[in-house]
């Protein structure tokens, strides 16, 4: 459990991490830090941990540090270790096996499909896997609609407060995740989504599991500062290969030929590598049968669903806004949900299909 004076530190030192972290050490507590520094900004910084505290309460938000015993333990091997961690939902970061899956904000087809493919088998052919992302768009996100989709825990990194969802797009994705999952942060409410915050999250990103596997990526990008930090944290790195004519898969054929990452086609290739043990046991099918889906589908749902499946080539958002006569966000929220549960597939330049 946080004491006020846990999170006034971490408010204190919130852009300098390594003081934070030397505070710690060198006092032994950060009730006893705060009674010995004298520094600018205390009396600012406890005034916010106090809101901050009864925002946790209010919220019901779980809280970790570095002085608890079930503080995530491959976070606490990394020199750069967040000091408070806060979460919602389900989030347990020390079970199992984790992977981390990055990658561009602006996937092909074939990443997309290397994405679930890679999630899907991981669940197959082996027990108690939760995925790891930044929450991102592309490769991110695509991650954690897969786990969603086949019954994964999905732990989602956001470089922003709990307070909100960024990119607003991805809020649907964020409550589904509650339910078997949940959201990470190292940021008090308020923080907003700025740059710094973003490369910041990447070492939660890799700190946090077991293998990291980039999936897509241009020549630079965070996904690659993710990788790097993999290999600092002694972390197992993997990546697909791709043509070299690809700018989507330049960066993951330089981590290959540098030898930083290990060459992956699929999950088999990962866990073999990474000496996991196997399923003995056949899994359950996750994905429901249609006749169950649709008995917990909105009537709105179950209109476009219906309108899908009689357009073979499948149709476009604003076509669909305008044959149901309902306000944008709304349908777009709701093909969010159906293509979550995996009975459509969001296309290129806003066409969505029926997925068979």
């Amino acid at each position: 459990m946080a004491s006020l004076y846990d999170i006034a530190l971490s408010i204190l030192y919130r852009t300098r991490l390594r003081r934070n972290l030397q505070a710690l050490e060198h006092y032994g507590s950060a009730e006893e830090a705060w009674r010995q520094l004298d520094e600018p900004g205390m009396t600012e910084a406890m005034e916010r941990a106090q809101q901050e505290m009864e925002w946790i309460e209010a919220h019901g938000i779980r809280v970790w540090t570095l002085a608890d015993e079930d503080y995530p333990y491959r976070l606490r091997q990394c020199p750069d270790r967040p000091v408070v961690l806060y979460s919602k939902g389900n989030v347990r970061p020390s079970d199992g096996y984790i992977v981390s899956i990055v990658g561009t904000r602006k996937p092909t087809e074939r990443g997309k499909e290397l994405t679930e493919a890679l999630v899907r088998d991981l669940q197959a052919q082996v027990e108690n896997i939760t995925i790891v992302s930044g929450g991102a768009y592309g490769i991110d996100i695509a991650a954690h609609r897969a786990a969603i989709k086949y019954g994964i825990p999905t732990i989602i990194i956001p470089a922003h407060g709990l307070d909100r969802i960024y990119p607003y797009q991805h809020r649907a994705d964020a409550v589904a995740a509650l339910a078997h999952g949940g959201l990470l942060t190292e940021h008090i409410s308020g923080t907003e989504p700025l740059a710094p915050y973003f490369v910041q999250r990447n070492r939660i990103v890799a700190g946090l599991a077991d293998a990291v596997v980039v999936v897509e990526s241009k020549e630079r990008g965070g996904s690659l500062i993710t990788a790097q930090m993999a290999v600092d944290y002694s972390r197992e790195l993997f990546a697909f290969p791709g043509r070299p004519s690809d700018a989507t898969s330049k960066g993951c054929n330089q981590l290959i030929r540098s030898q930083k990452a290990q060459l992956i086609s699929d999950a088999s290739d990962l866990i073999q590598s990474m000496n996991w043990k196997t399923r003995t046991d056949t899994p359950q099918p996750v994905q429901m049968k249609m006749v169950g889906l649709l008995e917990n589908l909105s009537a709105d749902q179950q209109t476009l669903l219906q309108k899908l499946q009689e357009a073979e080539e499948g149709m476009h958002i604003n076509l669909l806004v305008m044959e149901t006569e309902r306000p944008y966000s709304e349908v777009s929220s709701d093909l969010v949900m159906l293509e979550i549960q995996g009975l459509i597939r969001s296309l290129p330049g806003g066409i969505y299909r029926f997925q068979q």
